[in-house]
């Protein structure tokens, strides 16, 4: 049987079809209607639409979808997500009426670290976090390969503790969370940009950012030498709490390569003790691991 997932980010949503094997039989993007719900109901509507008559199906496949966010227990509305036009909205609910079968919710970055550990990077590894660097900074943890989500649905969370460490550039950024300069106002690429224009009125993307610093422009070699650091005390603290085998980045900031050699080299300054045999790993399945992750939450959770 064919299942469905879709990963709802913050500019896009994306949606595959994987056959019981795992192998992708279909994938396909749309612009996210940001500041949009309904429109953002109906993308969704629309790609699973699309998605089934594409492959001719008979029958309403099992549809995952990986948000940038959490369900609350409490409520059963969406909770925590950096989309904010989504938070108190009853996603898994108007879903399940709009495409008339059950609806399986997740973390997009537990998705992610589900994919990454059941056949991408991470495989055969027994403890996992997985890493969203991109519009926010997300994580989720994956254990004997399931995703532990927690009594309070928030395992993995790291982006919104605030940067362990103190650094030079601590300014008291907002974060939309409420708090002040959480981990995702270093880390996601908004945070680096913000945090590079604080100190040099220079207005570039994070990507721009790391064209510069491979140009040997200076600014950009002393923001990115910041970067390395904060990623590394970040994840320290997680590996003081979890210590996973593997960690695995993901999301748009993960393709900068020279992440894998700077990072392990620093983060040994403040991981509690002698050695680091953690290993920190690029995507296997690159930007599609969300989206597959999502696809196989049927069989982890439903």
């Amino acid at each position: 049987m064919v299942r469905l997932g879709i990963d709802l980010g913050g500019t896009k949503i994306e949606i595959v079809a994987i056959n019981p094997m795992g192998d992708v039989l279909l994938r396909t993007r749309v612009a996210t209607p940001q500041g949009d719900y309904l429109a953002t109901l109906q993308a969704i509507a629309g790609l699973v639409e699309q998605a089934q008559n594409q492959l001719a199906l008979s029958y309403k496949p099992s549809i995952g979808v990986g948000i940038p966010g959490a369900i609350s227990a409490k409520t059963g509305r969406v909770k925590n997500a950096n989309s904010i036009w989504l938070i108190g909205e009853d996603l898994k609910g108007d879903l399940e009426n709009l495409l008339l079968r059950p609806i399986c919710i997740a973390n997009d970055a537990n998705c992610f670290a589900l994919a990454e550990a059941s056949q991408g990077a991470a495989f055969g590894a027994k403890s996992v976090f997985g890493v969203i660097i991109g519009t926010g900074c997300g994580g989720g943890l994956v254990f004997n390969g399931e995703i532990v989500e927690g009594a309070n649905g928030i395992a993995g969370e790291w982006g919104h503790n605030p940067l362990p460490w103190n650094s030079q550039y601590m300014s008291n950024q907002a974060c939309y969370c409420g708090k002040q300069d959480c981990i995702e106002t270093f880390l996601s690429g908004p945070g680096l940009a913000k945090r590079f224009k604080e100190v040099t009125a220079r207005h570039l993307t994070a990507q721009q950012i790391v064209e510069q610093m491979r140009q040997a422009d200076q600014q950009a070699i002393d923001i990115m030498n910041a970067y390395y650091d904060w990623l590394a005390k970040g994840l320290a603290s997680v590996i003081n709490v979890f210590d996973p085998e593997v960690v695995v980045l993901g999301g748009g900031l993960s393709q900068i390569h020279e992440l894998y050699d700077e990072v392990p080299k620093r983060w040994s300054k403040w991981v509690f003790s002698d050695e680091v045999v953690t290993q920190l790993k690029a995507p296997l399945l690159g930007d599609s691991a969300g989206v597959i992750g999502a696809a196989w939450l049927w069989s982890s959770e439903g």
